[in-house]
């Protein structure tokens, strides 16, 4: 399986560094109907009534309805997340289709991330390759935006692309530099793939296209591309064709890996049945601890059965703390829910985050740890 960069958190990290009080809101952002758009054009004044009776200042009150606008030329349906800090938006995310939490707006000492979590699960970076014998386009996407990130042209040469049907030697010699001409634009093209993939960290490599040059430009990529190549049996850019279905096609990939990559953290958890000393942490206390040694690969978390619980945030490490005992120098940036206080010392700590339904979690716990490093066995006391 490929590497596995994270959940995104790392973009986010340098702003649970900051000092608060933040705003934190997810709407529905779309354009589409009457009532959304009388909800659009009635949600500043709502923020501003919530935001106010939490004790937001006025400075963050006026960037939040600045932004809570319905957002014009977006596909809907659409969500909107936003994270308002010293009268400034940090974040004014569009997220594609309806939200999938109640509405939400809070203020509190720390930025709040698991509605941006729970409606884009984890952030990967994926390629989808259009290929044809003489012309590549390579589109660099990431899930939960509606547009690729990045797109690439590569165009090779034409010539003779088309082989000769005469007879005799003349085919041949036609035939064989027609072939040359083809493998040297998927070599082009197969290089710009290694490169976008190498600077985005793709785990997903999407290649459809004319079938001849689908497998020449496979032939030619490196090693580390060609394990993450899905091939779909796709043209767009032929006459008459549907992007549509490639679309679709794309969409069930990534999720299938998605769906594979939490098979395989949640199969490692249940390797580790809970065994002290293990390379596991279940239960809040558990993890928490593990956090302050910084010892948490990935938090693996059911944050609807955590939400009634809370947690403190701490302004340096060990960053969470259960207890304010447990704080060392740090200072005590406030108690925040749970699940909120765990994402922050995630991000803040490079762990990966899995957000999954209880049933899925071994036991009665609602929150487990894959560890970078086994605690070992506790020694006893002299």
């Amino acid at each position: 399986m490929a590497e596995q960069p994270g959940s995104g958190l790392e973009a986010y990290a340098h702003l649970f560094r900051l000092q608060g009080p933040w705003c934190t809101a997810y709407v529905a952002a779309g354009t589409g109907t009457v009532d959304t758009l009388e909800a659009g054009d009635v949600r500043p004044g709502n923020a501003q009534t919530r935001l106010e009776a939490q004790g937001a200042t006025s400075a963050d009150i006026q960037a939040m309805g600045q932004v809570l606008t319905p957002a014009a030329g977006v596909p809907a349906p659409a969500s909107r997340f936003v994270l308002v800090r010293a009268g400034k938006a940090e974040i004014n995310e569009v997220l594609p289709g309806s939200p999938i939490l109640p509405e939400y707006m809070e203020v509190g000492p720390v930025p709040n991330l698991i509605p941006l979590l729970k409606h884009r699960p984890e952030v990967i970076h994926y390629i989808v390759a259009e290929v044809s014998r003489e012309h590549g386009e390579i589109r660099l996407y990431r899930t939960g935006a509606s547009f690729p990130g990045n797109v690439r042209e590569v165009e090779g040469s034409s010539e003779h692309v088309h082989k000769f049907h005469g007879g005799g030697w003349s085919q041949l010699r036609f035939q064989h530099h027609t072939e040359e001409v083809w493998r040297r634009n998927a070599s082009d093209v197969a290089t710009e793939i290694d490169r976008v993939a190498s600077g985005s960290h793709a785990r997903l490599i999407v290649l459809a296209g004319d079938v001849r040059a689908r497998g020449l430009v496979q032939e030619s990529l490196s090693d580390s591309s060609r394990a993450l190549v899905s091939e779909v049996d796709s043209h767009t850019h032929t006459a008459g064709a549907d992007s549509a279905d490639l679309d679709d096609e794309v969409n069930r990939r990534v999720a299938a890996l998605w769906a594979e990559e939490q098979d395989a953290v949640l199969d490692r958890l249940a390797l580790q049945g809970g065994r002290p000393n293990s390379g596991s942490a279940r239960g809040v206390d558990a993890v928490v601890k593990a956090f302050q040694q910084a010892q948490v690969e990935c938090l693996i978390m059911d944050d609807a059965a955590l939400s009634g619980g809370t947690l403190l945030a701490l302004d340096a490490e060990p960053w969470v703390a259960a207890a304010p005992d447990e704080a060392l120098a740090a200072g005590i940036l406030g108690v925040v829910p749970g699940p909120a206080a765990l994402v922050r010392a995630a991000a803040l700590t490079d762990a990966r985050v899995l957000l999954v339904p209880g049933p899925l979690l071994p036991g009665n716990d609602h929150v487990a740890a894959l560890l970078r490093w086994h605690s070992g066995p506790e020694m006893p006391s002299s």
